[in-house]
């Protein structure tokens, strides 16, 4: 895993230094759920099965580092992806940004697969009345499987219509250096159920034509505390 080891040791000196500038106490929030398929940038990680996933966000003042896992079926040995990241959060001009890197690694991928990738990224957003419009962009230098060299970007906007209701959604464009550049995009809606309790249910779609990139719902339900 070796991307996600440089990550895991990037993220550990960014939470160090956080820790220092900010001179506050952590914050911690966890997560688990279940989703009726895992989708990444518009392709099942699962073979359109569903998936357990759960996670853990540590925060000093504008510093975060975090740790998240999904089962994943990849039609080999694979059992799960496990994420690493670590950033900064701040606002500046009405803007919210975010700038950070994850590393990406996966449980019991076979030798030579060369699954395990990092990419950094950054984004920003802002809120304007009940919308909040959102862009970002991941570079990696080694991406996922053949691919090197790879770019995603994405824009997004997030709307709530009413008390506990979130509509979204997000097109984006991934460049590869090896295989085909593609776009996808999403819609959905999620609903607070209590504080600690949401549901989502969204549509994806990529302008790829293969059984794990076609037009697919997804339902998830997420615990948080």
């Amino acid at each position: 895993m070796r991307s996600a080891f440089a990550c895991a040791v990037a993220a550990a000196a960014l939470l160090t230094a956080g820790a220092a500038a900010a001179q506050s106490a952590p914050e911690a929030a966890w997560n688990v759920g279940v989703v009726s398929d895992y989708v990444f940038r518009g392709f099942s990680q699962t073979d359109e099965e569903p998936a357990i996933q759960g996670g853990v966000d540590v925060t000093i003042g504008a510093f975060y580092v975090g740790a998240w896992a999904s089962s994943v079926d990849f039609g080999d040995d694979t059992d799960a992806e496990v994420d690493i990241y670590g950033g900064f959060r701040g606002e500046a001009g009405g803007f919210a940004f975010d700038v950070g890197a994850i590393g990406y690694g996966y449980v019991n991928a076979p030798d030579g697969a060369d699954y395990d990738f990092l990419e950094f990224k950054a984004a920003a957003s802002r809120a304007v009345g009940p919308a909040t419009f959102g862009a970002a962009l991941y570079w990696s230098p080694d991406f996922f499987g053949l691919d090197e060299e790879a770019t995603y970007a994405e824009g997004s906007v997030a709307f709530t219509p009413a008390e506990k209701w979130t509509v979204s959604g997000a097109v984006g464009h991934q460049w590869l250096d090896v295989n085909d550049d593609y776009a996808t995009w999403n819609l959905g809606a999620g609903y607070a159920v209590t504080e600690h309790v949401a549901i989502d249910v969204r549509y994806y779609d990529t302008d790829v034509d293969g059984p794990l990139s076609d037009s697919r719902g997804v339902a998830g339900i997420k615990v948080l505390f």
